[in-house]
């Protein structure tokens, strides 16, 4: 049976329409969090293989402003010294590994980080890295991650200032003394 030739002219038409209609809409941005206060000058929207999204940092790793931390002698003018970075962004933002990582235990670290807060282990890489405010934590200790498992969700759990995650780095098994600057962990990439 032959197709019917009207139908043979819209072919193209439909095939046009079919693949308009089925393209993907760009995802929602996120509205601001009210709480959110911003301890640095960069206003730069970063991309992290550690979540979805474009967002910028709140607190930056090292002498801060923020009223949170108490006077560090490595830092200037009563400043406080933060030992990771926060990087605001939406409550329930997906959080994804970007190496093989071993959960560990996190009873070590105190209320500041939130209720669940998620410590991940490479030992192969020399690190443990410290995730704070965190929500809906998908695994458990002992369970091992590869790179791109989501096991959590941003939140606002014991944040002052909104929504957001804090990534800190330190040697493995170390404390907080131990902390080095996490940005090149994250891999974050200014937004185009």
């Amino acid at each position: 049976m032959r197709p019917h030739r009207p139908l043979l002219a819209l072919a193209p038409l439909l095939l046009v329409l079919g693949l308009l209609t089925a393209a993907p809409t760009a995802p929602a941005v996120a509205k601001p969090d009210p709480d959110w206060v911003f301890y640095t000058a960069d206003t730069t929207r970063y991309t992290s293989p550690w979540f979805a999204g474009k967002h910028r940092i709140m607190i930056p790793f090292g002498c801060t402003r923020a009223p949170y931390y108490s006077p560090d002698p490595r830092c200037e003018d009563e400043r406080g010294f933060h030992h990771g970075i926060d990087v605001a962004m939406g409550c329930g933002t997906k959080l994804r590994t970007r190496f093989w990582a071993r959960v560990v235990s996190n009873d070590a670290l105190g209320p500041a980080y939130g209720s669940s807060p998620v410590v991940l282990r490479n030992r192969k890489r020399g690190w443990d890295v410290v995730i704070g405010h965190t929500r809906k934590v998908l695994v458990r200790e002992g369970d091992t991650l590869t790179p791109g498992t989501f096991f959590a969700r941003a939140s606002d759990d014991a944040a002052p200032d909104g929504c957001h995650l804090h990534f800190e780095k330190r040697t493995v098994g170390g404390g907080l003394s131990t902390a080095t600057w996490p940005r090149p962990l994250l891999r974050l990439q200014a937004a185009s």
